[in-house]
Order: C-alpha cells, then sequence, then structure tokens
C-alpha cells in the first residue's frame, strides 16, 4: 500500500511538473535586438521577461536573440511581418518603417536636454502610441538611445570640418540623411552590423552614435575625437507585433504593458546614467573630446538643425506635428530658460 501511494504521489507530481512546462510555454515572444549581451539594454530586457513569467505564472515569456542574430533592424521587422518573430527592440530606424511621423523624436538638434525629451515624449503619447497601431505594432515603452555624438580620426569642430570625413550613415535613415545634406555632407551608407569591420579598414573614418553605445559596439577602439556638440536624441523603444499582441488574453495583455512601461522606464534611465558614466570612460581610453569652435558655430548647428526638420516635412512627418513640437519646447524653453543640461 505505502509503495502504491508513492507511485500515485509520484505521478500526480509528474503530471503537474508536465502541466506546469506545457503552461509555461503557451505564449513565447520571440524578441529580437541589435543590443550586445551583458548590456544594460540586455540585462533589464531580462529582468522585464522573469517579471512576466513570475507573474502570469509561467504563462508568458520572451524568447529573446541578442546581439543582432536576425540582422538588421529592417530584417528583423521584416520578419515579424513574416512570422517569423514578434517582438523586437527597435531605434527611430526602424520606426521609420512603422510610421514614420515617429522620428520627429530624433530630428537633428531639436532637444537640448532629457527633461525636453520626456516633454514632448509625455505629451504626445497618445499620437505616438496611434501611429504604432497603425503600423501594425503595439508600443511596449519607449527605450531611449540617449544623446548622439560625432565621433571622428580627425578633429571635427564646425560642421565645414565635416565634409573632410569619410561619415558613415546608417543605411535607410532619412534623419541622417536630411541632417547630413544640410550640413552639405556626402556620407557613406552602410548596414550598421558593417561598421566596425568599416571602421578597421579605414573605409569610414567618421560614425555617430550615443558614448554608451560607442563603448557597446566596441566602435571606441577605431576613433580618436568626440565632437561635444549632441545632433541628436536617439528615441527607441520595444514593440510587438499587433497580431502577436492580440492573440493574448487580456490579463497576459495587461502584464506585458503594465511591465514594459515600468521596466522600459528603468532602461531610459539607466542608459542616460551609463551615457554619463561612457564619457568618462571614452576619455580615459583616448578619445579626445573637441568642443564648438565659437558661439558662432553652435548658432550654425541649431541653423541646420532647423533647416533639416524642414526639409522632413511632408515626407516623414507633417508641418503641423512640427510646429506642435516646436512651440510646446518653446514654451517649456520660456518657463526654463536655463533648462538646458
Amino acid at each position: 500500500m505505502a509503495i502504491r501511494m508513492k507511485s500515485l504521489l509520484f505521478t500526480v507530481i509528474l503530471s503537474f511538473t508536465i502541466l506546469q512546462c506545457v503552461r509555461a510555454q503557451e505564449f513565447t515572444i520571440k524578441f529580437a535586438t541589435l543590443a550586445p549581451e551583458g548590456s544594460s539594454w540586455m540585462n533589464v530586457m531580462k529582468e522585464y521577461d522573469q517579471a512576466i513569467r513570475k507573474e502570469s505564472n509561467g504563462r508568458l515569456g520572451f524568447k529573446i536573440y541578442a546581439g543582432g542574430v536576425h540582422g538588421d533592424e529592417k530584417d528583423v521587422l521584416r520578419k515579424i511581418k513574416l512570422g517569423q518573430l514578434h517582438s523586437a527592440g527597435i531605434t527611430g530606424v526602424g520606426m521609420t518603417s512603422i510610421a514614420t511621423r515617429l522620428r520627429i523624436l530624433d530630428s537633428p538638434f531639436l532637444f537640448k536636454s532629457d527633461d525636453e525629451a520626456d516633454l514632448i515624449m509625455n505629451s504626445f503619447d497618445a499620437e505616438f502610441a496611434k501611429a504604432f497601431e497603425e503600423g501594425g505594432f503595439v508600443n511596449l515603452g519607449w527605450a531611449e538611445v540617449g544623446f548622439i555624438y560625432i565621433f571622428t580620426n580627425s578633429k571635427v569642430q564646425s560642421a565645414a570640418d565635416i565634409k573632410n570625413v569619410k561619415m558613415w550613415m546608417w543605411e535607410g535613415d532619412p534623419i541622417a540623411e536630411s541632417a547630413f545634406k544640410s550640413m552639405e555632407v556626402h556620407p557613406i551608407s552602410l548596414s550598421i552590423t558593417d561598421v566596425l569591420t568599416s571602421l578597421q579598414t579605414k573605409l569610414i573614418d567618421g560614425v555617430y552614435t550615443s558614448p554608451y553605445a560607442m563603448i557597446a559596439l566596441q566602435w571606441f577602439t577605431r576613433v580618436k575625437y568626440m565632437l561635444n556638440v549632441p545632433l541628436a536624441d536617439a528615441s527607441g523603444a520595444v514593440v510587438i507585433s499587433k497580431k502577436r499582441f492580440d492573440e493574448l488574453p487580456p490579463d497576459l495583455k495587461e502584464i506585458l504593458v503594465r511591465n514594459g512601461k515600468t521596466f522600459l522606464r528603468k532602461l531610459t534611465k539607466q542608459s542616460r546614467a551609463d551615457n554619463a558614466s561612457s564619457r568618462e570612460t571614452l576619455k580615459k581610453n583616448g578619445v579626445t573630446f573637441v568642443e564648438a569652435s565659437s558661439p558662432q558655430a553652435l548658432k550654425e548647428y541649431d541653423e541646420i538643425g532647423r533647416k533639416a526638420r524642414l526639409l522632413l516635412t511632408g515626407k516623414l512627418y507633417s508641418e503641423d506635428l512640427l510646429k506642435r513640437v516646436e512651440a510646446k519646447l518653446a514654451e517649456y524653453r520660456a518657463a526654463h530658460p536655463a533648462g538646458a543640461k
């Protein structure tokens, strides 16, 4: 009798374990990103995954593909449309394929501080969420890349200096294209996955990204200077195809979205801290920070930004949206004259 009871108990436990394993695979979200393993981006995504698994009792979870194993952002978004993947961590370049008007967030020389970026994100969040959905995606949360700087192998101070650089441009990025066009620069268009090799072979000798990404992607090993004038504030987001999202039951949708907002806000804060500390790391590794040559040079950059943003109206976003965003920023700056940081 004792042996029979033990056998029955073992069968019950085994059946329960099998049931839990089956339930654990009930809703798997295949997620891909360019972010490398060990980066803050990946660490927070893993925390996000653990949280939704725990709260859903194992019914929901991500299967994460890091480090660009599924290709550039346009490759990942194509695979999502084919149903091979469901979700991605994207920058503004990926957003171009979803809803072009979202790219206003990456407009050249638009923001002067983190507070300004937060203001526009919050003020226009519902409008931007609608744009994602119209493009077939749900935004699970913003994940800012941070302020972007130009890194080169020759000293650059003014817009005129950049003309002498073999400058990289992310393939298919209209924002960078308009910025460089306004500077009369003719960049070399490449996939982001080809940048390090191209720096090594000297096909290019100038790139642009955030200080933290510069280190995470190992590009800093191939440059000497950073122009200490932010080119733009690069936005990012974690998105899921609306088709896959709509397949989830209501309780899992709520868990996914609520935790997304929490962990991706945490990621934005972490990215800002990482970018600040990465500036010091770059200096320690021999990258020289170069200031604009004069106050007039700074005004030139602002004028370049204004021209570039106008070039993009009617192509990426409407003139109306640009005016509303710029008006909101002007209102904020009037109330916070020392707000830039």
